[in-house]
């Protein structure tokens, strides 16, 4: 691909007469940036975006587990880990887990994400039945008293597989689904929703020495040819996610920069989740070296996403989130 459309997204009820949706939501757009691998930008009207790139930047969204795609939602991570990089080892065992995953579905979160690996920076791979072991019992508990969507946070087939006997039902794949050839035929025949996120490397070596051609070009066209790809494998495009992967196999710069752009995904035609919170750079950038007391940074940020139309924030302060979305909605 050679030619890029970003929309420039606004807000507000009093739309110019050319403006269109973004995504089939409340957001919109008159104008976008027309970019290309040669460097060059330039400022469009709707008019001059080529109908394939306009259909998929302002059809309406599918729901996705049950969720209505045209407002936010906030996912909550609830990591049964005894290494993630925030909260490991918090809630390692099944009585904390589900403590906290109800604590989370009460504060406002519309999924919760269930992961058994690490997979921050430096983090080693996780044997298939470890991580089952270890998501299992906490997902069944967890559905016995919610029905609260939940998605599982694995690259692998059979823990995928587990899971959604368990009660999951969406499969969360930081890999991209290029780790596990298993992955995405299981998804197609169960119909289950995926979101594919984009990772330069993997956990243990991706922030060793991250290197793009064009960071952000090159996060959309991966992403574009795995939804593609998981298309001809036979899942439904509209029951597919998009991660950009911030933090993962990239600098500061490159994570800054795919932030300032995040409009362009929506060109893909799939709804967008992003992942920020507690993040190293936020911490860089906010001067906060505990990730626990990153919530600050990290809602500033995902409101910044919200504004560019992003659909699904995965945070861990949930609370503090909600109460920041709720303004955020009321003064829009």
């Amino acid at each position: 691909m050679s030619d890029y459309f970003r929309p420039l997204v606004q807000q507000g009820a009093a739309r110019p007469k050319d403006a269109v949706p973004l995504g089939g939501g409340e957001l919109w757009f008159t104008h976008a940036e027309h970019l290309s691998r040669d460097g060059a930008i330039e400022v469009v009207p709707v008019a001059g975006i080529p109908a394939p790139w306009l259909e998929r930047l302002t059809g309406a969204r599918d729901a996705i587990a049950g969720l209505d795609m045209a407002r936010p939602h906030l996912m909550g991570i609830l990591n049964v880990t005894p290494d993630s990089f925030s909260d490991g080892g918090r809630h390692y065992g099944v009585a904390d887990a589900v403590q906290a995953a109800l604590a989370m579905v009460e504060q406002g979160v519309s999924l919760l994400d269930i992961g058994g690996e690490s997979t921050r920076p430096g983090a080693i791979e996780v044997p298939v039945d470890e991580e089952i072991r270890r998501i299992e019992p906490v997902i069944e508990a967890i559905r016995a008293e919610t029905g609260t969507a939940i998605s599982i946070d694995t690259r692998k087939a059979a823990v995928a597989e587990a899971a959604l006997a368990a009660g999951a039902s969406l499969v969360n794949d930081v890999s991209g689904f290029t780790f596990d050839a298993g992955l995405a035929p299981l998804c197609a025949d169960t119909g289950t929703p995926v979101c594919i996120m984009h990772a330069q490397g993997d956990p243990a070596t991706m922030q060793q020495d991250p290197h793009y051609d064009n960071v952000l070009l090159d996060v959309y066209d991966f992403l574009s040819a795995q939804v593609d790809r998981l298309a001809a494998a036979g899942l439904a495009r509209g029951q597919i996610v998009i991660d950009p992967g911030i933090g993962f196999g990239k600098t500061q710069v490159h994570n800054l920069t795919l932030l300032r752009n995040l409009s362009l995904f929506h060109g893909i035609g799939c709804p967008i989740l992003l992942g920020v919170s507690r993040k190293r750079f936020i911490g860089t950038i906010g001067k906060e070296p505990l990730a626990q007391a990153r919530a600050p940074g990290s809602i500033s940020v995902g409101l910044a996403g919200l504004a560019q139309g992003v659909q699904i924030l995965r945070v861990h302060d949930v609370a503090e989130t909600a109460q920041a979305l709720r303004l955020w909605a009321a003064v829009r």
